[in-house]
């Protein structure tokens, strides 16, 4: 057999193995799975996950997944439990047991002193009537026909089978809770998803003072002589109460100047926009990428206003450089 036919055959295998298990849910574990959610969020409980080798490596991510969620989890090991960290189980708290077999000698020490009922506890295990599933009030089954490894041995199947309960129990949590995408952002504020869900223009834009500004009366050259000072790539003109009236980017200037009859002295309001798009200042950054890009000739800048008060230019260069 080829190597690619191996990796297909493994990824078919364990997609079967997928799908058998989503047959063996049933209704009432999910609907305690749900209640022991909403119990867990009136009494301000942590989500324990618990387990050893790859089961317990799967725990950790679990305990990742469930905390990016807004439920309060972590991992600890039964070994590390008995030596310490039982300290960190409380009794409002809820644990979830991941062992195969269901026989973990380091899990079955750990369950007599257990702070939580039984109630609280979950099962993810292979063998439903095994001694920790008997622990647990509820259970899901974790049963492959195999493991897809060479000798049947390594966690392969089982593990990935886990995982993906545990995903389901996440999922069941988002859903209890009516999470957005906005709610998720709150926890990945450094992610492109939290960036574009939380970041706004003021938070990027360039401010007033920092841009070159004109009053009606300047000329061409004035302007050339405050974008040089500070090179934003455009300068505004405003009036005394600081109201937009117009932009001058330097793309204008450019074709002025290749222009035989251009004046150094043409007074700015001749040659301004006087309708250029802006923004709000508290309009989120990613509303300005989506604007900047939605025109036929796309522009790199943008003069933020509130209330046709000049607050700031937004230039594209600076949403790219946070990975818009």
């Amino acid at each position: 057999m080829g190597y690619h036919s191996i990796m297909a055959n493994v990824l078919a295998s364990e997609a079967e193995s997928l799908l058998l298990a989503s047959k063996r849910i049933e209704e009432k574990d999910a609907d305690e799975l749900a209640k022991l959610f909403e119990e867990l969020i009136l009494c301000d409980g942590r989500l324990v996950f618990c387990g050893v080798g790859k089961s317990g490596l799967v725990g950790a991510k679990c305990a990742a997944t469930f905390t990016s969620l807004g439920l309060p989890s972590i991992f600890i090991h039964p070994t590390e439990a008995l030596h310490g960290d039982l300290g960190n189980m409380r009794e409002k708290d809820a644990v979830v047991l991941i062992s195969y077999s269901g026989k973990a000698d380091e899990i079955l020490k750990l369950i007599p002193y257990l702070p939580m009922p039984q109630a609280r506890r979950i099962a993810l295990v292979g063998n439903p009537s095994s001694p920790i599933a008997k622990e647990c009030s509820t259970i899901f089954n974790c049963q492959v026909e195999k493991e897809v490894c060479l000798n049947n041995q390594a966690p392969t199947t089982s593990s990935t089978l886990t995982m993906a309960l545990g995903d389901a129990m996440a999922v069941v949590f988002e859903h209890l809770t009516g999470l957005s995408k906005e709610g998720f952002a709150q926890n990945h504020p450094a992610g492109k998803l939290g960036k574009s869900l939380r970041l706004k223009v003021k938070d990027l834009m360039i401010k007033a003072d920092d841009c070159p500004t004109l009053s009606e009366g300047q000329t061409l050259k004035e302007a050339i002589m405050a974008m040089t000072a500070k090179p934003v790539g455009a300068a505004v003109v405003i009036d005394s109460d600081s109201r937009l009236l117009g932009l001058l980017v330097e793309g204008d200037i450019r074709r002025l100047l290749s222009q035989d009859n251009f004046e150094l002295n043409c007074p700015v309001k001749k040659i301004i926009n006087i309708r250029p798009t802006t923004i709000e200042e508290n309009a989120l950054a990613s509303s300005a990428l989506a604007l900047m890009e939605s025109r036929e000739n796309h522009f790199s800048l943008l003069p933020v206003v509130d209330d046709g008060i000049f607050k700031g230019i937004l230039r594209l260069h600076d949403l790219f450089k946070e990975g818009l």
